[in-house]
């Protein structure tokens, strides 16, 4: 309520002495001591019977801490003086603070009670209109509106700005700086407990239930109410499960597609027109990808075709296949390179999650399916192997290629039984035989080389080497005992 407003109700005969009526009244507090500075929290109507006033300095002194506090107005009973002396009127006016004569008659109580019974009054027209708010957003998206039309809603009936974000930082609805983006979407793959404020500020809310980096947040401008948080974050989750619905659809003609390619049964004609159902035309060039997440609460293959798919911006849908989820995606106007570039950029933005990805080299046609889906297939396992990333078909024909195919167990025990005396020896003599051997091994075998780069004398590494051959029973003068070794390397 405004000064005018208390001023308006008759029954308390209230004089305005100084000041202007437009300020906002937020709660009335009595008080007769001079400092009362710590109870303040601004836009309170304060009535004293002015107790505190020995002299007229300190008049001066209580207005100074009324106006430092952020009062709305000062209304004084002159029941101790029998008037308002002129030195408080004189503060007030200098100060700019609303001055009220409250009459002897009135008492301080009928005062606040009317201030109390006004402001619950607007509290009570706040909420209904608050919750008329609510509801008009919450029947706009059930009548299937979208997101850009939730975020337009939110700002019109709320006044909130909102973004919704996926997990590796793409916007999908609303509006928000892309530097924003990456870093809300961090923090939110990274947060203990949610919803977060963060630096902007922002208010950062899960959509729903699905694993953070499959996950979308709603990000919201300022420091937002949890409930009004978790009633809009309820309506971008209602909407993403429609849009789900018919995902669902799409999943599975491509999990037909991949099975019947893979199975080599199907003719060429009937695997054309499922690509077709796939959105990628016989002769248009794609690339396969394929993907896994290692969760230990997911399944490895259903999660990584989520996060593909929100990685790829939702333009394409992933088929759980056995091992892992499967994806073509069309390069109508880039390569397979600028995919795996694309991908490379946006797993480096999950922090903490071990996604592993392969790509395909560029492929056209049906028939190209299931050796793409081979070859990509190929590569996850490489980046498995790596602890996660993205590894294209470029880098698959190599000798990781065929340590990525043996079993970890296996790879392990042939690492152990060459390598294992010489990690034992560095150990008990600190010679650095097991760094001085892959030095060699990425020099050539030169001797000189390999001294340059270890900062040795050359006989040095011939001591070195020569303790090694002992120690393995390796020749390293021979190339097959150096392509032993330096696989028990790269699988250790």
């Amino acid at each position: 309520m405004q000064i005018r407003d208390l001023l308006a109700l008759d029954d308390l005969r209230l004089i305005l002495l100084a000041g202007e009526t437009q300020a906002e009244i937020t709660g009335a507090l009595i008080t007769d001591l001079p400092d009362p500075g710590r109870y303040l929290s601004g836009g309170e109507l304060v009535l004293t019977g002015m107790m505190w006033r020995q002299e007229p300095a300190d008049s001066w002194r209580f207005v100074d801490i009324l106006v430092r506090g952020g009062v709305a107005a000062l209304a004084a009973g002159d029941a101790k003086l029998g008037h308002i002396p002129e030195d408080l009127l004189a503060a007030c006016r200098e100060r700019g603070l609303p001055l009220i004569e409250v009459p002897v008659e009135v008492s301080f109580g009928a005062v606040t009670d009317a201030v109390t019974r006004r402001l619950a009054g607007a509290q009570a027209g706040d909420l209904r209109r608050a919750l008329g708010r609510h509801r008009r957003i919450v029947a706009a998206v059930a009548e299937g509106a979208s997101l850009t039309e939730l975020c337009a809603l939110m700002s019109a009936e709320l006044g909130v700005t909102g973004a919704v974000v996926s997990a590796a930082g793409t916007v999908i609805a609303g509006s928000l700086p892309e530097a924003d983006a990456s870093r809300l979407a961090a923090e939110f793959l990274g947060a203990v407990r949610l919803p977060l404020v963060t630096a902007g500020p922002y208010t950062i809310f899960a959509v729903d239930r699905a694993h953070r980096a499959a996950g979308w947040a709603l990000v919201c401008g300022g420091e937002l109410d949890p409930e009004i948080g978790y009633e809009l974050a309820s309506c971008v989750a209602l909407e993403r499960t429609r849009m789900e619905g018919g995902r669902r659809v799409e999943r599975r003609l491509a999990e037909q597609l991949i099975a019947l390619a893979t199975a080599g049964t199907a003719d060429l004609s009937e695997l054309s027109a499922r690509l077709r159902t796939c959105g990628i035309d016989a002769g248009e060039p794609y690339a396969v990808v394929s993907a896994t997440v290692a969760e230990p609460s997911a399944d490895p293959a259903v999660l990584g075709g989520q996060v593909v798919e929100e990685l790829l911006d939702r333009r394409v849908v992933a088929a759980a296949a056995a091992d892992g989820a499967i994806a073509l995606v069309p390069l109508r106007s880039g390569t397979a390179d600028a995919v795996a570039a694309a991908l490379t950029a946006r797993v480096a933005a999950l922090p903490g999650v071990a996604v592993s990805i392969g790509v395909s080299a560029a492929l056209t046609g049906p028939a190209a399916i299931r050796g793409g889906v081979e070859e990509a297939g190929h590569a996850r396992r490489m980046a498995e192997a790596r602890g996660g990333g993205v590894v294209t078909s470029a880098e698959i024909y190599t000798h990781e290629l065929l340590l990525a195919t043996v079993p970890g167990d296996v790879r392990r025990s042939f690492s152990e039984r060459l390598l294992d005396p010489l990690f034992a020896y560095d150990r008990k003599h600190q010679a650095d035989l097991v760094r001085t051997l892959g030095t060699f091994l990425d020099c050539a075998g030169s001797w000189n080389t390999c001294a340059e780069h270890l900062h040795v004398h050359v006989n040095t590494v011939r001591y070195r080497i020569r303790r090694v051959e002992e120690l393995t029973g390796k020749d390293l003068s021979a190339m097959a005992d150096r392509v032993d070794l330096y696989l028990a390397l790269r699988a250790s």
